[in-house]
Order: structure tokens, then sequence, then C-alpha cells
């Protein structure tokens, strides 16, 4: 099994300083008549974002911040995996695997980490600590670059499993996420019944469906949902 190595998140000044030059460049399209939104975004709205990401938001303070995390990288076979692991201040912390969704990261979950894994931090019981795993999903954040196909399945789910058992050493641990990481948690307590202790989700989803139909290359994601029809 790979082992994990420590990971500090440093983007280049050029990289940013790269965004700057395109969000300054950019050109917008004119919106005749769009106050009420009804020929889609509003452009005064989306110049309000850009201004913002230009002139507001502070990357280097937002780095910094997750750098304050122990953040890792474990190659699987070619694969990039980066997570964060917190562990519990507590007498047995529950291990527990956060998942993300799309079109969210890892970064999502930043203010629950220090609480699960510090309750008493914040007024609550040492006892009810977790050790706290945050992968990104491969493609996402710093999981990337991604150049292997298919990990969007029930092999996504086995890649979690082998994570929290065979690199982080956890027998038992609990599972959490919404959206599509609402899908990886439930299918992964559904296929690993004897690791996984409990399931919360905050979108209904059926583990089975995800692992038979999203699995099969020739299955396809249309109006009918997940369970859609065959290409």
């Amino acid at each position: 099994m790979p082992q994990p190595e420590p990971f500090t998140v440093a983007v280049p000044d050029e990289a940013i300083e790269d965004l700057h030059r395109r969000i300054d460049n950019t050109r917008f399209a004119p919106d005749f008549a769009n106050e009420d939104w009804r020929f889609g975004m509003n452009g005064e709205y989306l110049q309000s974002f850009l201004h913002s990401w230009r002139h507001e938001f502070d990357w280097r303070e937002t780095e910094a911040r997750i750098n304050s995390f122990n953040n890792y990288q474990v190659d699987f076979d070619g694969v990039p995996l980066h997570f964060i692991h917190e562990k519990g201040k507590g007498p047995n912390p529950m291990p527990l695997i956060l998942t993300h969704g799309w079109p969210w990261t890892f970064w999502d979950f930043e203010k629950v980490i220090r609480p699960l894994t510090d309750p008493a931090a914040f007024g609550g019981d040492p006892a009810d600590a977790f050790d706290v795993v945050v992968p990104s999903l491969p493609g996402f954040g710093f999981s990337t670059p991604l150049r292997v196909d298919g990990l969007q399945t029930s092999k996504g789910v086995d890649m979690w499993a082998d994570l929290m058992t065979n690199v982080l050493g956890y027998d038992r641990f609990a599972a959490a996420g919404g959206d599509f990481g609402a899908m990886m948690s439930g299918t992964l307590g559904a296929r690993y019944p004897e690791r996984v202790l409990g399931v919360y989700v905050t979108l209904p989803s059926l583990p089975a469906l995800y692992i038979i139909n999203i699995s099969e290359p020739k299955r396809r994601r249309g109006r009918e949902g997940w369970a859609g029809g065959l290409e």
C-alpha cells in the first residue's frame, strides 16, 4: 500500500498573477433588458463576482488556513489523492471520512473539522471526538492531475476504503457526505458493512443503483437520473 506524504499548498505567484490578468481582460457582452434575469445571469451581478475575486479575495490568507490543517497526498497507482487528516482530542475518537460533492471541494468542511476533532473546545463532550479525514475527490482540488478514467464509480469507493483501512489503519470508521459525497458514503456503507460503523448523508441516495448503474461503462446520466437509460 502507498504511504501518504505531507502536503503543503503553495500556489505560485505566477498562477495568481495570470488569473488577475485574465479577470482584468474579461470582455462582457451587452446585457440588454436583463434586470430580471430573463436571459440568464445578470451581467452586473456577474461583474460583482469578478470584482470580488480580483480586488477582495486574498488567496494567501485562504492558503494559510488550509495549511493550518494536516494535509497529505498519497498515490494510488498513478492517481494522486489529497486529504486532510486531523486526529481527535478525546478518550476514543471515532474515525470519520467526510466526502464533498460537485461543484464543491474539501474546503467546504473547513468549519466542522475542529468542532468534530476537539468538541471540548467548543463546549462539547471530549467523548464525542472524531478522527477526521477529508479527501478531495479524484480530479478535484489538489487530487490532480487526473489521468485515470472510471473513478466516479464503485472503484472510487474502493479507494476510499483502502485509504481508511490500508493507508490510515482504521478497521472501523464512519462516513458522511452530501451530493456526490452522499452517493460515495452510502455506497461505502453498503459495499463495506464490516468496516463502516454508520453513514450520514445530506442527500437521499440509493447505493445499490450507484454501484450497479454508474459503474457500467454504457450507462449514462440522462433526464432519468443516475439510473438512466442505456446508450
